[in-house]
């Protein structure tokens, strides 16, 4: 015997004439957590997607050994039974069903004569939800009255409920809070010390180092690398990664910051579902000529409702006014808001960013596509030259602009949505969450294409809840903090400590920017 409670050997798939995974080795022990580490295209969630039998046994190359028997599962709910479980980056949540019934989905309990076992069910969800620090979650009410985070960690709810003997998460704290993720890895190393092994996906590397134990790395879709973490560091993992050495994580490139050339002035944000309730209040702030601003806060804080207002996305009711160049415009809707000079790449781009039965050319061109508009034809050949050469610019990794956006890693379909609102030529450009679910090698290049554009007289606002991000690309720094303005803050000696203050409110006063507009 291995000791190895599952073996990946040589695993091989193609996409048409694409090899997405070349000879790929991976071997995992009981109570084990590998890292599976690689940029954004590297072919890890296809790897897992072979392990889980989203793509089927027969649809690729190599041999999966579990327990040291073959595994040749056609199914997920194959891979299931075997004690397989996957959680997707993508939420696989029923937004209409309660907290209970998507927990159970699938695996529901049921009462002689088939009829479901809902009180045995709210209290074994009622059970799985303490264990993940979630007692105030209501089990009988709708998924969907639940934020981001609260639904990751009820995905992870529904995988502890199929009793894994390895349990496979992609990319599992994108959209949780500091406290939401150290819940998570309090989960994951008891999960590991009953035994269960771990497969941890994550661009997030402080993390992957703090519950890891082994390091595996792939790049282009070959193996790079298995490493114990003892002898690995995050500096360490990059360069495996990348293959070369980062010596920065945020690039260098001088910008001159010009005269106020947008204002937002009185944005008032109500609650979708609460009207009475505030979700911005009256937020006001300018943006200069070719600056970077940062907009920074807690979870809630009304980053994204601002600038969703400002862009005319935001579902709710909202009031404001926003002033370009010396002259109030309408940005009531997205559309008049991009024949004014504005783009927006979303936070959530799985459903605010792609049209996801779209191509990556048809997605990027879909701003502007009466440019290539000929009577009642579009002209593809100019269509074509223009998503070649967005492609080329952002180093979008795609056999083909022809191939659908879903074919693309996480990372690549934000690049083609960066792509997408570059091609409107906006004069500010909203930036919310840039990099989630990017890796550090991709973050790089996202970074200096902002300064790039900064440089070119483009204006930015870059919402993020990364701390070191904002001070990393920022010229100045906006700190929210329950839908107020608690802070303006030129870049310069600024901390995370100062800037997390303002977001709880203390001590924001002496830091505030008074720099004239």
């Amino acid at each position: 015997m291995s000791g190895y409670l599952l073996e990946m050997k040589g695993i091989a798939k193609r996409f048409g004439g694409v090899a997405a995974l070349d000879g790929i080795d991976l071997a995992i022990r009981p109570g084990e957590c590998i890292g599976l580490c690689g940029e954004n295209g590297a072919g890890k969630s296809t790897l897992m997607k072979v392990l889980s039998a989203v793509y089927p046994h027969g649809t690729w190359d190599g041999e999966i050994l579990l327990d040291g028997k073959p595994l040749r599962a056609r199914s997920v709910r194959e891979t299931e039974e075997a004690g397989i479980i996957i959680i997707h980056q993508e939420l696989m949540l029923v937004p209409e069903l309660s907290v209970a019934e998507n927990i159970f989905l699938g695996n529901e309990l049921t009462l002689p004569g088939g009829r479901l076992n809902y009180p045995a069910m709210n209290r074994r969800a009622e059970e799985i939800l303490r264990e993940l620090k979630l007692p105030d979650v209501n089990v009988v009410l709708p998924v969907k009255n639940y934020g981001g985070g609260h639904q990751q960690l009820i995905e992870i709810g529904k995988a502890l409920n199929k009793k894994a003997r390895l349990l496979i998460l992609d990319e599992p704290s994108a959209s949780l809070t500091a406290a939401e993720i150290e819940v998570l890895l309090t989960i994951i190393r008891d999960l590991k010390a009953k035994g269960v092994a771990c497969v941890y996906i994550s661009h997030k590397l402080e993390e992957v180092a703090a519950i890891c134990d082994t390091i595996v790395t792939i790049r282009d879709g070959r193996h790079i690398a298995t490493t114990p973490m003892q002898e690995m560091n995050v500096e360490r993992i990059i360069a495996q990664m990348v293959g070369r050495e980062m010596n920065q994580l945020y690039p260098v490139l001088e910008h001159e910051v010009g005269e106020v050339i947008m204002e937002a002035r009185d944005v008032t944000c109500y609650d979708v579902d609460q009207p009475q309730r505030k979700r911005v209040d009256n937020v006001s702030f300018s943006l200069r000529r070719g600056e970077i601003l940062g907009i920074a806060g807690l979870v809630g804080a009304g980053r994204t409702e601002l600038v969703s207002a400002i862009f005319g996305s935001y579902p709710g009711q909202h009031e404001g006014e926003v002033w370009l160049e010396g002259q109030r415009i309408d940005t009531s809707n997205p559309f008049k808001a991009i024949q004014a000079g504005f783009a927006l790449v979303p936070e959530d781009r799985k459903h605010h960013g792609i049209v996801r039965d779209l191509s990556v050319g048809e997605n990027i061109t879909l701003s502007v596509l009466q440019r290539f508009s000929r009577m009642t034809r579009i002209d593809q050949s100019a269509e074509v030259l223009a998503v070649n050469a967005q492609v080329a610019r952002l180093a979008l990794k795609t056999a083909s602009p022809a191939l659908p956006i879903t074919a693309l890693s996480g990372g690549n379909q934000q690049k083609a949505v960066l792509a997408k609102m570059l091609l409107t030529g906006p004069k500010v450009l909203i930036l919310d969450e840039p990099t989630r679910g990017v890796d550090v090698g991709a973050k790089f290049e996202i970074y200096k294409l902002m300064l790039e554009l900064a440089a070119q007289g483009i204006s930015i606002i870059m919402v993020s809840s990364e701390l070191a991000e904002v001070l990393g690309v920022s010229d100045r720094v906006l700190v929210m903090g329950e839908g107020i303005l608690r802070g303006e803050f030129v870049n310069q000696g600024l901390t995370q400590e100062m800037v997390l203050a303002a977001a709880l409110g203390q001590g924001q006063a002496a830091q505030l920017d008074t720099t004239p507009a």
